[in-house]
């Protein structure tokens, strides 16, 4: 059985959102920088596609949104989170967002979202790829 082919690979260049995770924090400049994106990881298991995102402290059924067209799956997100301490208080908000290209093979119909101890997982059942492949003759002129 031939390996299933991914839609989208892993570049030799790094993601943006990784080369602001590479920058020291240096008085408060990585923050400044963040772009409001949700930290993934993704890999094929078999014949299916996860995807897990870090999403703490968020409520799911009211915060989190998970859409899937032609081939891009985008997780929507908002978070607020209050602490208070000592008579110090502190409060973070905001809205992310994440879309990624699904592999090749990936089964729109046949996706499945958990969420457990703020982490997202995401699993896309996968079919063999159609060989769509032929040649093309060249016209002589």
């Amino acid at each position: 059985m031939s390996q299933l082919e991914r839609s989208h690979g892993h570049s030799l260049i790094p993601d943006f959102r990784d080369l602001i995770e590479m920058l020291p924090t240096m008085g408060g400049l990585r923050p400044a920088l963040d772009l409001h994106s949700i930290r993934i990881e993704d890999r094929i298991e078999g014949n299916t596609y996860v995807l897990r995102a870090e999403l703490p402290g968020i409520d799911v059924d009211k915060d989190l949104t998970i859409t899937v067209h032609n081939g891009l799956l985008t997780i929507e997100a908002e978070r607020s989170e209050e602490q208070s301490e000592g008579g110090r208080s502190e409060f973070r908000y905001g809205s992310f967002a994440r879309t990624v290209a699904l592999p090749t093979g990936a089964r729109e119909d046949a996706i499945d979202a958990s969420y457990d101890d703020g982490i997202l997982t995401i699993k896309v059942e996968l079919s063999k790829p159609e060989e769509n492949r032929r040649q093309i003759r060249v016209r002589h002129d």
